[in-house]
C-alpha cells in the first residue's frame, strides 16, 4: 500500500510526521507522501519543513517518505505560480484539492489543475468529463479517495477515468491515525467505486510510478544524493 495524501500538525491533521509515518509503517504501508494544505499565506513555512523531515528521516526508517502539499481553496488562478512556489520550495509532489462534493471549492479548480500539470487532483467530486479527458492527456493523476464525503465522487470519477484512459491513485486524505488504512480496505475501496481489481492493481503502479518520480526530483535537488 502506498499513500500519496496525508496530512499532519503542519496543517489540519492530529500527528507530528513521525508518528503518523511509524502508524503507516505499522499498517504494512511501503511509501507515504506528507500533503499538508497550503495556499499563499502558509507555503514558505510547511513545505520546507516537510522536506527537512523527509531528509532526517533517510536512513532511519525503511517506509519511504515523501515531502508534498495540497494547494487548497486556492483561487484557480493562482494555482500554477502557487504549484511552481512549491516545487521550488521543496514538494516532490503537487497535489491540488479538487472540486469535491462537501466543501465550496472555487468552480474551475479541477481545470486549473490540470492545465498547471499538477501530480495529482485530489477528490475531484463530479469533475467534467472534458476535465478527466484533459487529465489524460497532461498525465494528471485523479484520486479516488477514502475519506468519508470526499469518496461521494468516487463512482463519477472512476468511470470517466476508464472511459477516457485518466491515470487514477487511491489515497486516503488521512488527518489522523483512523484515517490510515491497508491493502485489503484500499482494495475494496476500489471495488466499491465501480473498479475492477485489476484497476485497482493499475493504481498501485501508478503510485509507485509517482513515488519514482519524486524521489528523482529529489535526487536532483540534493545533487544526487539519496
Amino acid at each position: 500500500m502506498i499513500d500519496l495524501h496525508t496530512h499532519t500538525i503542519f496543517s489540519d491533521g492530529v500527528l507530528v510526521p513521525a508518528e503518523l509515518a511509524q502508524r503507516a509503517r505499522g499498517l504494512g504501508l511501503s511509501a507515504l507522501a506528507l500533503t499538508d494544505h497550503v495556499d499563499q499565506s502558509n507555503i514558505g513555512l510547511v513545505v520546507p519543513a516537510l522536506a527537512k523531515f523527509c531528509r532526517a528521516m533517510r536512513g532511519l526508517t525503511d517506509l519511504v517518505l515523501v515531502p508534498g502539499m495540497e494547494l487548497t481553496h486556492v483561487p484557480p488562478a493562482a494555482i500554477a505560480a502557487l504549484a511552481r512556489e512549491g516545487r521550488r520550495l521543496g514538494a516532490a509532489l503537487v497535489l491540488v484539492h479538487g472540486e469535491t462534493m462537501v466543501e465550496p471549492v472555487a468552480p474551475g479548480t479541477n481545470r486549473a489543475a490540470i492545465l498547471a500539470g499538477v501530480d495529482i487532483l485530489a477528490h475531484p467530486g463530479l469533475i467534467a468529463e472534458e476535465d478527466v479527458a484533459l487529465a489524460a492527456v497532461k498525465g494528471v493523476r485523479l484520486e479516488i479517495s477514502a475519506r468519508k464525503g470526499h469518496s461521494l465522487g468516487n463512482g463519477r470519477v472512476a468511470a470517466l477515468a476508464r472511459k477516457h484512459g485518466a491515470l487514477l491513485v487511491l489515497n486516503t486524505d488521512a488527518h489522523g491515525p483512523e484515517d490510515l488504512i491497508g491493502l485489503d480496505f484500499a482494495r475494496a475501496v476500489a471495488l466499491g467505486a465501480g473498479l475492477a481489481s485489476a484497476d485497482f492493481d493499475a493504481m498501485l503502479a501508478n503510485s509507485r510510478a509517482l513515488v519514482a518520480t519524486a524521489l528523482r526530483r529529489l535526487g536532483r535537488r540534493s545533487g544526487g544524493r539519496k
